[in-house]
């Protein structure tokens, strides 16, 4: 993958719109920085390499390159990447608590890690009032604390930036499809340093159609109730084509065609809807309340479920075909959408005509899926 440096990274992706405000850039040095979903450059900065690019999500993704390193196969484009399994999930009666959104699976696996010693921390996405934002979890309850779905975008990879250079070593982190693919790009040391050692034992990735614009999705709400009063917002499965909103007071329900308006453009571009470059990946189970679906992907995932379940962290139960069907018509619709709007945009692979580009796909791939 092609690395550049601080002022491509910001003509490519801040100056194009492209920025998801994932955090991959935040932290690493004085020069970036993001308040309330906004990822600002600062300071210019010249240097002809930088980690801010190489980590991006939005810069010179190698599909192919990155399958290749992780999985030992070339790209293929499947409806829902490579895995092993998929189950139905929940927590398991050794996770206690009531905040828990879905089947509470990501804080399961969370919580049993830290206290197996598979991770010294958790990166994870907390909340202040209606902004998420990024948070080191060192014990359970501070796990516990970031439960819930935040559905705005959020700068979670600077909590991952900062625990590095903290000096942790054994890492987990909750990912959406963006974030994954900025840890995945971290990991694979594109800048090819020395003494670099991966700080990542676990990636649990998030499902993730899109997410909306924190500081436009505050703004709309604070018409219509007292954001200090919300205390959960939820998505539910087709057909409610809702945003539910719950205050201590009230619960407002909110047409997703009035919020679809909030979506960043970088969520037009992106091709992953179930975080295919985690170990496992959680997500709602449509039809059954309490229940997450849950994709196990690497021989790490599959060693965590396994002992999370004979710990009694988890509980699972095997998938109905017309859930995991649904699933990988929603995967492959998602990678169609995506590819239309980059070929629209001029923003995909011309491979040798020297441009930089979001995404780099093979050209066969990227044919079956937009013909599919």
């Amino acid at each position: 993958m092609k690395v550049l440096g601080p002022r491509e990274l910001f003509e490519d992706v801040q100056n194009s719109g492209l920025c998801i405000g994932c955090g991959a850039c935040v932290d690493l040095c004085p020069y970036f920085r993001n308040y309330k979903g906004k990822t600002a450059r600062l300071f210019t900065c010249n240097l002809p390499q930088g980690r801010c690019y190489a980590h991006c999500p939005k810069c010179e993704v190698d599909l192919d390159q990155m399958a290749r390193y992780f999985w030992q196969a070339p790209y293929e484009g499947s409806a829902l990447g490579p895995y092993r399994e998929i189950l139905a999930a929940r927590r398991g009666p050794a996770l206690e608590g009531d905040s828990f959104q879905g089947g509470g699976v990501v804080s399961a696996l969370m919580v049993y890690a830290l206290q197996a010693g598979l991770i010294d921390a958790a990166v994870l996405t907390g909340s202040q009032g209606m902004f998420p934002d990024a948070r080191l979890a060192v014990n359970p309850q501070e796990v516990l604390e970031c439960s819930g779905s935040k559905y705005a975008a959020a700068p979670t990879m600077a909590a991952l930036n900062r625990a590095v250079r903290d000096g942790y070593g054994l890492l987990g982190v909750a990912a959406t499809p963006c974030q994954a693919t900025a840890v995945s790009k971290m990991r694979m040391n594109l800048l090819e340093q020395n003494d670099f050692k991966d700080p990542v034992a676990l990636v649990v990735g998030l499902f993730c159609n899109w997410s909306l614009d924190a500081r436009r999705l505050a703004q709309f709400l604070c018409q219509r109730i007292d954001l200090q009063r919300v205390r959960r917002m939820d998505i539910p499965p087709p057909p409610a084509g809702t945003l539910v909103v719950e205050t201590d007071r009230e619960t407002l329900e909110i047409p997703l065609d009035q919020i679809k308006p909030m979506i960043p453009e970088a969520c037009n571009i992106c091709p992953d809807m179930t975080a295919e470059w985690a170990d496992v990946s959680v997500g709602m189970f449509e039809g059954r309340p309490g229940w997450n679906t849950l994709v196990i992907r690497s021989q790490v995932g599959a060693d965590i479920v396994t002992a999370a379940i004979e710990a009694k962290f988890l509980e699972t139960s095997s998938l109905p075909a017309e859930n995991l069907n649904r699933l990988a018509r929603a995967g492959t619709a998602k990678k169609k959408r995506c590819l239309t709007t980059l070929r629209q945009r001029q923003l995909i692979n011309h491979d040798g005509d020297g441009a930089r580009y979001p995404l780099r796909i093979p050209e066969d791939i990227a044919k079956r899926l937009l013909d599919g």
